[in-house]
């Protein structure tokens, strides 16, 4: 069974995480996914959005640590590094739709989308520092503009887990609505974009991102290599091996 499922229809590239047995964490081989159907979609003039998705009990775990930890450095190479800056400088549209958990990665990618959608029992949370680690995806600089210096603080150091409610408050889901009709709203919304012309929103989305751009590179180059410095630490062995057990 394949971890990510692709399926394009209506102009629209569709992935989803499915490997519900591990809550949807992402392994080095679904990072590779990710990227390259992200890669080839931006290439194929039939695809002319992606949206991305998990199951009703949960949206993504976030990253597989423990087979995060066992993989490369985090060289351009490494199959997650690839990924973020494949999702960094997307020109197509990126909709995601998210119940359940949507945990590390599974909440800083949504700041790279374009629309979030999300169901009211979807729960957030950025634990890096409780794990010893710093954030990723260039968080560190799109979740503060996007909420705010305090806000981004607060969602950042303590780690809680918030809200969909929450969440649609700073801005970070366009709208909540019920789990049973999550994908197939979300969906809409991607083929309502899909039949745009094509052009105009590409250009639309590189406007609206241009100023930001370039900062959150130099976000995500900084983080990476803090991350890379942060894993090798006894002190988050340590922590990580708590959480697994």
């Amino acid at each position: 069974m394949d971890d990510i499922l692709i399926e394009d229809t209506k102009n629209v590239r569709i992935i989803q995480f499915n490997r519900p047995q591990k809550l949807n964490a992402i392994n080095l081989s679904m990072y590779k996914a990710l990227q390259q159907t992200l890669h080839e979609g931006e290439q194929d003039p039939d695809v002319h959005v992606f949206f991305i998705k998990g199951q009703a009990q949960g949206f993504t775990a976030g990253h597989d640590l423990q087979d995060f930890l066992q993989g490369q450095n985090l060289s351009a190479t490494h199959p997650t590094v690839a990924f973020l800056y494949q999702l960094l400088q997307l020109k197509k549209p990126l909709i995601a739709a998210v119940s359940g958990h949507a945990i590390g990665i599974g909440t800083t990618l949504l700041l790279h989308c374009d629309m979030v959608y999300a169901s009211d029992d979807a729960q957030f949370q950025l634990p890096f520092v409780n794990l010893n680690l710093v954030p990723e995806a260039a968080c560190s600089y799109l979740l503060p503009q996007l909420c705010g210096l305090q806000k981004a603080s607060e969602l950042l150091m303590l780690g809680d887990p918030f809200g969909a409610q929450q969440a649609k408050e700073i801005g970070l889901v366009n709208h909540i609505v019920q789990q049973e009709t999550l994908d197939a709203y979300a969906f809409e919304k991607a083929s309502q974009l899909a039949q745009k012309p094509q052009e105009a929103l590409i250009q639309t989305k590189a406007l609206l991102r241009s100023t930001m751009h370039k900062q959150a590179q130099v976000h995500l180059e900084q983080e990476l290599k803090q991350f890379a410095e942060h894993l090798t630490l006894p002190a988050t062995k340590e922590r990580l091996q708590r959480f697994f057990s």
